[in-house]
């Protein structure tokens, strides 16, 4: 491990990094407390929470994966499209009969494959920025999406197919809606087993010193563009894991899936303290700002605000979390 990439984590100290690691926590905790008194006899139900927890599997896979990716002050705009294409591809091979234990892989690796395109793209053809590169097969996807499927849906996919996505594993005395999704699992691994890659493993820190400093990364020894193939390989595979679990939550698989969806990642990565600098951020971080997303979105329909009102208020959050992270790269500066 070199010690770039150990002082591009580490920085910070004290109540400032104690702050900066966990007020975000606080910030759910006021919104949940909130939303309590205002709607006291729903919004704490075990119902709603499960709901919840339902609604953000998608968006919380999406943005693990594109957390990986602003880490080297990257972006990946055709997650949704990579979504899409995954979903698309294991409905069509469910429907045609192939093995469960097959198609169940499908969507986890045509992400992947995606992701590996978008890497490969970035680094072998030196475009200057990834910007360009993800806007480019974010068309491309969609457009080999509607091709595979002919613009049509599929729905009534099979059992296994639907488990990850659909079911629950009951508590025992907590009657009906005493259950854990089996999808809120599958976020606990994928999120613990990321949380300890970019804090524990000599790559994950690489990663971060790559969007702290990518000349000084190269001086360092670290290899930048294997670490920036590795991190939209990773965004892919989890836009494809999460075409899985939408597929599993819905019976189904339609191509117009995941239309809009990497702006959503992208705010929860960003509302979650990540920079759009690169270098800075934490799996916590972005977690909560998945939850922050859905609390709002679930407290809103509680309260019957209009999804337009509700756009509108996402964006606000995004523009002023921005604002943040660059008061924050000024203070900075000056110290």
């Amino acid at each position: 491990m070199t010690k770039f990439a150990e002082v591009t984590i580490e920085k910070g100290s004290g109540i400032g990094r104690f702050v900066e690691r966990y007020g975000i926590i606080g910030v759910v905790v006021a919104m949940m407390v909130f939303l309590y008194a205002m709607e006291p006899q729903y919004f704490l139900t075990l119902q709603n929470l499960t709901n919840i927890l339902k609604q953000i599997a998608m968006n919380a896979l999406l943005a693990i994966g594109m957390f990986m990716v602003i880490l080297t002050a990257g972006i990946d705009l055709s997650v949704g499209s990579i979504l899409a294409l995954a979903m698309m591809s294991l409905a069509i091979l469910d429907k045609a009969g192939w093995p469960w234990e097959i198609v169940i892989l499908v969507g986890p690796l045509v992400g992947l494959a995606c992701g590996v395109v978008n890497g490969l793209g970035l680094t072998m053809l030196r475009l200057p920025h990834p910007f360009i590169m993800t806007l480019g097969t974010l068309n491309a996807f969609r457009g080999l999406t509607n091709l595979i499927s002919g613009a049509r849906p599929l729905s009534g996919l099979s059992e296994p197919i639907r488990f990850l996505g659909s079911a629950q594993i009951p508590i025992p005395g907590l009657g009906q809606f005493g259950a854990i999704p089996v999808s809120a699992i599958v976020l606990l691994i994928a999120y613990g087993g990321i949380g300890w890659f970019v804090r524990r493993a000599a790559i994950g820190r690489h990663i971060y010193a790559v969007g702290g400093n990518p000349q000084a990364a190269r001086v360092s020894g670290i290899n930048v563009n294997r670490i920036l193939l590795l991190v939209y390989a990773m965004s892919g595979f989890f836009a494809g894991l999460s075409a899985l679990l939408l597929a599993g939550r819905t019976d189904s698989g339609f191509p117009n899936a995941g239309l809009g969806a990497e702006l959503d990642a992208i705010a929860a990565v960003i509302i979650g303290g990540a920079s759009f600098f690169g270098g800075r951020g934490t799996v916590l971080g972005v977690f909560a700002g998945v939850l922050i997303m859905g609390l709002l979105r679930n407290g809103l329909n509680l309260m019957n605000v209009s999804v337009f009102w509700q756009q509108l208020l996402i964006g606000l959050i995004i523009i002023l979390a921005v604002y943040v992270d660059v008061l924050r790269r000024r203070a900075a500066v000056r110290t």
